[in-house]
């Protein structure tokens, strides 16, 4: 459903009991518009009285508006705050300095995570994708809204007399929304070209043309890598800088 609608789905690893299960469960997805989350959130239940699961898929939803509204689609669910939750389903050790622990394991496997720093949040960025070109979830949301916006915003063009300067005004309105993106950081590039190979005089007669388009989607930073180096240079002016 979310491919035929060009939406995006949050899947739990239903059922998944472990770390392992979870990448186990992984393997059974290849689509672009997904992406899978273990474990889920605890929040607690003003009508039991106790702890209740708070699935992670219903607050990635809620978050995914929230970041569209105040931030952008081209930022990813990764490592933003989530209210109204007071726990995990289920221990998950993570370290900021070393991707060697559990949430390292999960997201180099293709599976988002909950950790806890600073409150609870989603950690991981990657999507279900088979194709390393939409590896992230954010990748395959700007190619969605850059389709769904460059269609609607020609449909003025629809129908009218196919002239060249039908087609330069369609692709310098692809160029100008491209510009706007990147100038806005939702892209990193982009541009916009008629293809003379795809556009014979029988295609044209027929009624048809082809525009082309390409972009560079803003990859997420998914690993910071600091090298720290010690070094004496800093002293070599000491005297001068004690008599300035």
């Amino acid at each position: 459903m979310a491919q035929s609608l060009r939406g995006f789905a949050y899947l739990s690893a239903y059922g998944c009991k472990t770390v392992e299960e979870a990448i186990a469960y992984r393997e059974n997805f290849s689509q672009r518009e997904g992406m899978l989350i273990w474990p889920d959130f605890i929040n607690f239940d003003t009508v039991l009285q106790a702890d209740a699961t708070a699935y992670a898929t219903a607050r990635a939803l809620g978050l995914r508006a929230k970041i569209d509204e105040q931030t952008g689609w081209h930022k990813t669910l990764s490592n933003v705050g989530v209210n109204g939750v007071t726990g995990l389903s289920a221990d998950v050790f993570w370290d900021l300095q070393d991707p060697a622990t559990d949430a390292g394991l999960l997201n180099q496997n293709d599976v988002t995570t909950l950790i806890r720093k600073d409150g609870f949040r989603f950690w991981g960025s990657r999507c279900l994708s088979d194709d390393p070109l939409f590896q992230f979830e954010n990748y395959t949301r700007t190619a969605q809204v850059l389709a769904d916006t460059m269609a609607e915003a020609h449909m003025w063009a629809v129908d009218m007399p196919l002239n060249p300067s039908l087609a330069r005004d369609i692709i310098e309105g692809i160029r100008a929304k491209m510009r706007s993106l990147v100038n806005q950081g939702y892209l990193i590039g982009g541009d916009c070209w008629i293809d003379d190979s795809v556009n014979d005089k029988d295609t044209l007669k027929a009624g048809k043309l082809w525009i082309d388009y390409d972009y560079t989607p803003v990859p997420p930073l998914e690993n910071l890598m600091l090298r720290q180096r010690i070094t004496d240079r800093y002293l070599v002016d000491f005297t001068t800088r004690v008599s300035a």
